[in-house]
């Protein structure tokens, strides 16, 4: 079976695209499909694919007219510009004629360039401060602005004739009054009608057009024209600022993701030329300017410059980047112009695996989300039943027929379940794209729902909690006992021996070298340097030697120095703490999580670690097995866990927990097995992570649990007399606009 993935138009409302994958799921064909309305994507699984497609998006026009299937790379103009060309230019003119433009971050008008704020550009079409959402006309496609203008002119005009019936129904006679709002009606409504006909002769009753068209003309059949009018106004204005907000969602979540570059700049000699970055291949270089992107990942050759990384990795603080330096795809040169040579093509770099991750995220949906789409299956036909038993049952009874119909006619209004069905995959890619913006790449809505049933959080040691790199932490007896150490440790490779010689040559210690030097395995070294014989290593060497040295406790590895037989002092070297592990291991203990740390390193260096960040449990000594098993003990005695780690022994313990993460730092194989990667490799990120995952569910049930109310509401208060067709489409429109709103509010949160 084959894995591919399109890009799917047309779709305009969530719930259609959850019965056209209910339909692709069905096809005997397909293995599995999943269409993702929040990035408005096909995940296809199938023997082959792109057979398929043209059967498909004629199985996907049966629910939405204009439904169209593409492969992702053969996306049109509108597709492509949005987000790709990711350079910051701040020279030179582009094709629009301005130059000078200082952010050309996002991409998106036909001169190449982004967020531009100048007149008028190459389109012809003026003042635009935003080039991503413009869709240039190509193969077919037209400007989405033009769209958007052409469907806010006939809202603003429908809504002009609608309030001028209003304005003179007291004034002028029946006929005239019913023409007005007649003729308005065809002007709102008259698509909609066409759409439910289409529908209705395919067999498909319950979709949304034919609830509204049905709602609003049963509206005039009972004498009341004006709210059957203002029913498809205030229908068609909370379509429109529903799809704008989610179409706003959509782009501002992808422009902080898909932070590919279109054509990367290639060094030939002394020639410079512009070629398709997925033409790019590892070993070539390529000129990175001051302001742009760099563009694939790689090694700088030549040149020097500060790099802001926090596009990948949230992290604000530049870092210098020079020659033998790695950098990374995504990431802003600011300063100087380097020459990179690429290590990885663009379907490796680390653009491509940020975007994939988030696209794979927003296409692995949590259990919420199929419950919700399943729940809409049953609630509109349950809420349909209900309003033909309110038409029949109370009129058969009362003989009120006009009341007892125009109920049933508002019950039929909020029947579409558009905004249960969108409230929740919105908010959870929302979540992803906060995510991603603080170098947390959540892998699934699966796993972020797994974050809320955490009890504890397990983390290995080296490179999650300490940076994996030996310093020296502690020197008793200053520079006097550094230099001779050192002077005996220069020509060993061992990690200890290379910590003490740099932290020397940091202070200015001129290292001389010992006229003999003898080194004795599992003790230390005897030399002799300038006339005095030294010995550097541990307490057996010492007292060997019957030199006296007071016994301490510490963190890390003493080296102990004496000269001629006198004990001068010692070096404590340890692996360094990260910086804001202890604030992050009590933020975790302040949300009730238990925390452990399993590692491979000796029993008393974890002790001291944990002590000094406030770990609660510590087992060490642990072989990779053994962590597993030490995992799944855990898991059985508190419950669901989350593992911490970052190396390729960490890769079966990743799997085996409810919740993987992964350093971004660490080793491919456990970033594959990981359910979050920190790219940061922060620890602070494992409480962050958290704290986004519990926002992200709490905001998608708001939105279920208030668009359930609303409509509970008024259809009990049109029970009892006290609601009309309005608040029947604000309980639909309304409420699914507001849904979209309060999920993207995720994107604004602070840290």
């Amino acid at each position: 079976m084959e894995k591919k993935t399109y890009l799917i138009r047309g779709l305009d409302c969530a719930n259609c695209a959850a019965k056209i994958e209910a339909m692709f799921n069905a096809h005997e064909q397909v293995e599995s499909a999943t269409i993702t309305y929040a990035t408005g994507q096909l995940r296809l699984t199938a023997q082959d694919p792109d057979a398929l497609i043209e059967e498909l998006q004629a199985l996907a026009r049966r629910v939405e007219a204009e439904a169209t299937i593409y492969p992702r790379d053969a996306a049109p103009a509108q597709e492509k510009t949005a987000g790709h060309h990711s350079h910051h230019h701040d020279h030179g003119d582009c094709c629009c004629g301005h130059g000078d433009h200082d952010e050309h971050e996002h991409g998106g008008c036909g001169c190449g360039h982004g967020e531009h704020e100048h007149g008028e550009c190459c389109c012809g079409h003026e003042e635009h401060d935003h080039h991503d959402h413009h869709d240039h006309e190509e193969g077919g496609h037209h400007h989405d602005s033009e769209a958007g203008g052409q469907e806010g002119r006939s809202l603003a005009i429908g809504a002009g004739l609608f309030a001028l019936g209003v304005i003179l129904r007291p004034f002028i006679p029946g006929g005239a009054e019913t023409l007005i709002f007649l003729v308005t009606y065809v002007l709102l409504g008259a698509q909609v009608v066409v759409d439910a006909a289409k529908n209705l002769v395919k067999g498909r009753m319950l979709d949304e057009n034919f609830l509204m068209a049905l709602a609003s003309i049963g509206a005039f059949f009972i004498g009341n024209a004006p709210e059957g009018v203002g029913v498809m106004l205030f229908y068609r204005v909370g379509e429109w600022f529903e799809h704008r907000a989610v179409e706003r969602s959509r782009s501002q979540i992808m422009e902080a993701v898909d932070l590919r570059p279109e054509v990367v700049r290639l060094a030939e000699g002394d020639q410079i030329r512009e070629i398709p970055a997925g033409e790019a291949k590892a070993g070539d270089l390529v000129l990175v300017r001051p302001g742009d992107r760099v563009p694939l990942d790689g090694v700088v050759v030549s040149g020097e410059s500060r790099i802001d990384t926090a596009p990948i990795t949230g992290e604000p603080v530049p870092i210098r980047a020079g020659a033998g330096d790695a950098v990374t795809s995504g990431c802003v040169n600011l300063t100087g112009q380097l020459t990179v040579r690429v290590e990885k093509p663009l379907s490796e770099s680390m653009v491509t695996r940020i975007l994939d991750s988030v696209e794979n995220a927003a296409a692995n949906k949590p259990k919420a989300e199929r419950f919700i789409t399943r729940f809409a299956r049953v609630y509109t036909p349950v809420v349909v039943g209900i309003a033909a038993a309110v038409a029949l049952v109370p009129s058969v009874v009362t003989g009120n027929w006009n009341y007892w119909v125009y109920t049933a006619l508002s019950f039929l209004v909020m029947s579409c379940p558009c905004a249960l069905v969108l409230s929740v995959p919105l908010a959870f890619f929302a979540g992803i794209g906060v995510g991603s913006k603080r170098g947390i790449l959540f892998k699934g809505g699966q796993s972020m729902e797994a974050m809320g049933q955490l009890k504890a959080v397990v983390m290995d040691k080296t490179g999650t909690i300490t940076r994996g790199d030996f310093r020296v932490q502690k020197i008793e007896g200053g520079d006097a006992v550094l230099e001779p150490c050192a002077c005996c440790e220069q020509d060993s490779t061992h990690p200890i021996a290379e910590s003490v010689v740099a932290e020397a040559r940091k202070r200015g210690i001129a290292l001389r070298r010992p006229e003999s030097k003898e080194e004795l395995a599992g003790r230390g070294i005897r030399a002799k340097l300038e006339g005095r014989s030294v010995l550097c290593g541990n307490g057996r060497l010492l007292e060997e030697n019957g030199v006296a040295y007071p016994r301490e406790e510490a963190y890390g590895t003493r080296v102990l120095v004496a000269a001629d037989g006198v004990y001068l002092g010692a070096l404590v070297i340890a692996d360094t703490v990260k910086p804001g592990a202890e604030q992050a291991v009590r933020r975790l203990r302040e949300r009730g999580i238990h925390t452990v740390m399993l590692t491979g390193d000796a029993v008393d260096s974890a002790q001291a670690v944990a002590g000094m960040v406030g770990i609660q449990e510590v087992h060490a000594g642990l072989l990779p097995q053994q962590k597993l098993e030490r995992l799944q003990a855990i898991r059985e005695e508190r419950g669901a866990v989350m593992f911490v780690g970052d190396g390729i022994n960490d890769a079966p313990v990743l799997a085996g927990a409810d919740v993987g993460a992964a350093m971004g730092s660490g080793a491919d194989a456990a970033i594959e097995a990981a359910d979050v990667v920190f790219m940061t490799s922060d620890v602070e990120a494992v409480p962050q992570s958290l704290a986004i995952a519990a926002d992200t569910r709490r905001i998608a049930w708001q939105n279920v649990v208030f668009a359930l109310a609303v409509k509970l509401v008024v259809m009990l208060l049109g029970l009892f007399g006290h609601a009309n067709m309005w608040l029947a489409v604000f309980a639909d429109s309304g409420v699914a606009m507001l849904c979209v709103l309060n999920s993207i509010r995720m994107l604004y949160h602070k840290k």
